[in-house]
């Protein structure tokens, strides 16, 4: 099945049309996401689409149609659920943002190892009050538009919604609850009591430990990779959107993009519900 979502697809209505004859056009939401069937060759089908559809703004994929409704949803948190890097927003309290965001860039793009930029960008922020994790979640931290339609879209349908970070259980617990997350895991920063150490529990959760916690939970729930949608943006993400029958990359770095099944690059997060099939009078508004 080729998905194709944007906002002007209304437009791409009567050329579609033309280009399939008979077989029609299967609105998933009116006006800005639809479904075509695909005969013979799926990257030819998707060529000609593209062609179609020119320079309009557009996510279109390919996904099957056998478990296109996924019974796990596992989920990156920075710049996949909210709206930002936890971590950045943490190096601009102490005034080292620009100096942190370029190591996170590198780590994201996967231009270097993970864990050991983690802890340098940690080592960085020693000393700084635990009043900036406050801060930074009361001021800087939002939800992605659609996070909570598609976590209360899938929990309806029967799937279990995790949430797997690189980031800090502080923002990751808040999140979870905010978004209505099953469970969330992620890395517990260390303090004095009074400041951050400039540490964080070991093992850090970074790639291997996503991909650890994916084959735990599709164990515990008896399913397979298939039945499983995972999405992230960076490359620490890349182990479990690769494993998962459907991953996505979402709004990511140009690796991912590339290694991943399916891309959101200028769609919310309700896109991922397209990707499965879910038509507008099914989505739980949140």
């Amino acid at each position: 099945m080729l998905n194709v979502i944007s906002e002007n697809a209304g437009l791409l209505s009567a050329e579609m049309d033309q280009w399939l004859g008979p077989t029609k056009l299967n609105w998933l939401s009116d006006g800005y996401a639809f479904d075509i069937p695909v005969f013979g060759d799926p990257k030819q089908t998707m060529a000609e689409a593209q062609n179609i559809i020119g320079g309009i703004t557009a996510d279109i994929n390919v996904v099957a149609t056998a478990h296109r409704r996924k019974r796990l949803l596992i989920a990156d948190m920075d710049s996949t659920i909210i709206n930002c890097e936890c971590l950045d927003e943490l190096a601009d309290m102490a005034g080292l943002k620009a100096k942190v965001s370029a190591i996170t860039e590198r780590a994201m793009k996967g231009e270097i190892e993970f864990a050991g930029a983690l802890r340098e960008r940690l080592g960085l922020l020693k000393g700084l009050s635990l009043e900036a994790l406050e801060r930074v979640w009361r001021e800087r931290i939002r939800l992605n538009p659609g996070a909570k339609a598609l976590v209360a879209t899938m929990k309806a349908s029967g799937a279990r919604t995790l949430l797997v970070s690189s980031g800090f259980t502080y923002f990751s617990a808040r999140v979870a609850e905010t978004a209505g997350f099953d469970d969330h895991q992620s890395n517990v920063l260390l303090d004095d009591g009074k400041a951050l150490t400039g540490a964080a529990s070991e093992p850090i959760v970074g790639r291997e430990a996503k991909l650890i916690r994916f084959e735990a939970e599709i164990a515990m729930l008896g399913i397979g990779a298939a039945d499983v949608l995972a999405v992230g943006d960076g490359a620490n993400d890349l182990a479990m959107i690769q494993r998962a029958g459907l991953g996505v990359a979402y709004h990511a770095k140009p690796v991912v993009a590339a290694a991943a099944g399916a891309s959101i690059a200028h769609n919310d997060l309700t896109a991922l519900l397209y990707l499965q099939g879910y038509r507008d009078s099914e989505i739980v508004s949140a």
